[in-house]
């Protein structure tokens, strides 16, 4: 699948041209010994030239852990969201009850104009957070986690507290991970006022909301906001950028520049997943994130002199997920039959043989930190093995028929199984083709409708258009990350200012459609997006109780069948620089700039 879907994508496709100078595998071709570095952004396909050095656009050109800094590194845990390495940030102080977090700036951190990095920047940019609506710093009135305070208790140390009437498990996370800017650099998108503002923005009445849109109209004027040149804390500044590649040089101000290896750092611009897997082939980059690939395309990658492989947890699964407003997707026996007929191994070897691994089963949780969060409780769980007889019991017991060898529905009208999946995500469509074929095997008309992009889908399958349609699960580290996937705002449940609210199937997203209650076998009666809410706040071990309940709703209601959990496969190249992080890494869900800041990434000798 394409990266700016996958798993930070929540987040205009260009055409790489001649322009592009990359075209010689990768020598020396640095200022210095360190030599040339050349990756792409997996977050983004497109190189827009035109674009500013704005972290804040979406194609803007600050690139994650190279000329765009954060407070810290979020690690790749598998149960606990506020573990971070240091990035602004030296050190920090968490309160035991989460009610704030105080920030200790790297005492030599300086911007490459030379001006030191101090309180005041993290300031601005925490303000510029607000006008963002960004996760700690959202200015919806009783928004879970929001930061009530910035405080500067001198120039090299900020404290942030959190608004205990809706506290949030994983503010500290809200906090670091955040932009710095230079505030002599962007100091003037904020007005004089904006602190006045913000107290304004939290009270209640017309004032309150004049000051919110007041600083949303702020918010657009930081998306536009151009700095005439790139100032960076980060081990790179931006240098140019044109249609085909953006090229950053080594920014000798950086506060631990003696780890960085290379001069220089070129992207590369892609359209799509294809075009990865030509500069792979090629040899032309040192280092990829995931990028789909069938076996035939990994097999040749994996032959390209230096190719090298990382693997490690990815917090993320995809499953088939039902719009229980149509018919028979309402029957859980249909959902259940489905569940059994599908092979999901075939699946998985078909479509992500290298970046996933067959779901276990329906738990909600990717398997990895389900054995944390579930212990003995994930055997008891049904495993939904492939078994036809099964499936047919259960698709006897919903009332469908067997005519002729073909199902349909209870009234003998035909069913076919429509699945839909955006244009481009190649392991989304390979996997759903092959499901098709599996169930028509066994009976079940089925077809696959492919979409223009992601964005249309997001916004298609939120307006309840499809029957069936592909859907990231298990979104942790955050216990309440990963099921309000399942029973969050898309299945009907809202969490505002503390209090859950559901919707009507149709109604306010609520696009899954399943009941407000569920009875779950040996659980009792439930109410999964109330418990989904209680764990925004929850202890790890007040968390843990709720997850087997939920994990034990989502596996037998199954309002998504859980396909396979991803693996991070990262794309490295040994023949140009060595120290690349190990299997398994806390780390390989970062860029390999913050890599080098941490002092892997060496120039091979």
């Amino acid at each position: 699948m394409k990266r700016l879907a996958a798993v930070v994508a929540l987040v205009g496709l260009a055409t790489a041209t001649a322009a592009c100078s990359g075209g010689a595998t990768n020598s020396s071709g640095g200022s210095g010994g360190g030599g040339l570095f050349t990756t792409i952004d997996v977050t983004r396909p497109g190189l827009d030239a035109s674009a500013p050095a704005n972290p804040w656009n979406p194609k803007g050109n600050t690139f994650l852990g190279y000329n765009g800094m954060k407070l810290g590194w979020t690690k790749n845990a598998l149960t606990d969201p506020n573990q971070f390495y240091p990035g602004i940030a030296a050190s920090w102080d968490i309160a035991p009850d989460n009610s704030s977090i105080t920030l200790h700036i790297q005492p030599n951190a300086k911007w490459s104009d030379g001006k030191p990095v101090t309180a005041e920047d993290v300031k601005l940019s925490l303000g510029i957070a607000y006008t963002q609506g960004s996760t700690a710093f959202a200015i919806t009135p009783g928004a879970a986690g929001a930061a009530a305070d910035i405080t500067v208790v001198d120039d090299k140390t900020v404290k942030v507290t959190q608004d205990m009437s809706n506290p949030s498990s994983k503010f500290a996370r809200g906090v670091m991970d955040n932009w710095v800017v230079p505030a002599h650099v962007w100091g003037s998108v904020l007005p004089a006022d904006f602190w006045e503002k913000l107290k304004s923005s939290r009270g209640t009445g017309a004032a309150a909301d004049k000051a919110r849109e007041q600083i949303l109209a702020i918010g657009q004027k930081v998306l536009a906001f151009a700095p005439p040149k790139d100032v960076s804390a980060g081990p790179f500044t931006l240098e140019r950028v044109n249609p085909g590649e953006a090229l950053l040089v080594k920014n000798k101000n950086f506060y631990n520049t003696a780890n960085i290896a290379p001069d220089q750092v070129k992207f590369l611009n892609y359209s799509g997943n294809e075009q990865v897997w030509n500069y792979l082939t090629a040899g032309k980059l040192d280092q990829s994130g995931f990028t789909a690939a069938p076996t035939d395309v990994m097999n040749r990658i994996k032959q390209t002199p230096g190719s090298h492989l990382i693997k490690g947890f990815s917090p993320v699964a995809v499953g088939l997920a039902f719009n229980q407003s149509k018919k028979p997707y309402d029957n859980v026996h249909v959902r259940r039959g489905l569940a059994y007929l599908i092979d999901r191994d075939q699946v998985t070897k078909v479509a992500s043989p290298e970046g996933g691994t067959a779901a276990v089963t329906t738990s909600g949780i990717h398997q990895k930190p389900a054995q944390e969060w579930l212990g003995p409780e994930l055997s008891s769980l049904e495993p939904y093995k492939h078994d036809v007889a099964k499936a047919e019991a259960e698709f006897k017991e919903a009332g469908l028929q067997k005519k002729d060898g073909k199902w349909t529905l209870a009234d003998g009208a035909p069913w076919k199984v429509t699945m839909t999946a955006p244009n481009g995500f190649s392991d989304w469509i390979s996997a759903q083709e092959n499901i098709k074929s599996q169930l028509i095997a066994n009976g079940v008309n089925a077809e696959v409708v492919t979409v223009a992009d992601y964005p249309i889908y997001l916004e298609e399958i939120a307006a309840g258009k499809y029957d069936a349609g592909f859907w990231l699960l298990a979104l942790g580290p955050a216990p309440y990350d990963i099921f309000q996937r399942l029973y969050g705002a898309s299945n009907g449940w809202t969490n505002v200012a503390g209090k859950v609210a559901h919707s009507a199937p149709g109604k306010g997203g609520n696009w899954m459609g399943s009941p407000e209650e569920l009875d779950v076998q040996g659980v009792g009666k439930i109410n999964p997006g109330e418990l989904t809410a209680k764990l925004n706040a929850a202890t790890p071990e007040e968390a843990k109780p709720i997850m087997v309940q939920l994990a034990k709703a989502a596996n037998q209601d199954l309002p998504a069948i859980q396909l396979w959990d991803y693996v991070n496969t990262q794309f490295t190249n040994t023949s140009r620089f060595t120290g690349w992080p190990a299997e398994d890494s806390d780390v390989l869900r970062l860029p390999a700039g913050v890599w080098m800041q941490l002092g892997m990434v060496k120039k091979k000798q």
